[in-house]
């Protein structure tokens, strides 16, 4: 699987309060660049927009505190990976909902540590959503 290696580093800390302030910081300079839901254009694509808000819900719905900031860690990455990636991505479609596509999409740290991001396409509004970025289980 080819992936895409970023410029961007995870966020330093290891308790949630150090990593959640820096990552709801860059989430915020994006959401104050729209009046509406923020999002990020997606070179993969066509600078189509990939709206952020699913993801937040996603990662507040965990309960265990280290797998969230675990996650939360690679959210400049992710962010880079989405605005710059034309690395194809792994596609399948729900088996829940037919008019849902899951794409997930691979990515490098500089410092080689290997991370996806999960973002989900639904067919009948033609709207996609950051859902979720996790690292590989080594």
């Amino acid at each position: 699987m080819d992936t895409y290696k970023t410029k961007s580093h995870r966020l330093p800390g290891t308790h949630w309060h150090q990593v959640i302030e820096k990552a709801f910081g860059q989430y915020k300079e994006i959401k104050n660049k729209t009046k509406r839901r923020p999002y990020v254009r997606s070179a993969y694509f066509d600078k189509e927009k990939i709206f952020l808000g699913l993801f937040w819900h996603h990662l507040h719905e965990k309960t265990n505190i280290r797998d969230k900031t675990r996650r939360l860690k690679y959210f400049p990455c992710a962010i880079e990976l989405v605005q710059n990636s034309k690395v194809k991505p792994t596609t399948q479609t729900s088996k829940e909902e037919t008019n849902i596509i899951l794409h997930r999409f691979a990515g490098t740290t500089p410092d080689g540590d290997s991370f996806f991001v999960q973002i989900k396409e639904n067919t009948k509004n033609n709207q996609k959503w950051l859902i979720s970025v996790f690292p590989q289980d080594v």
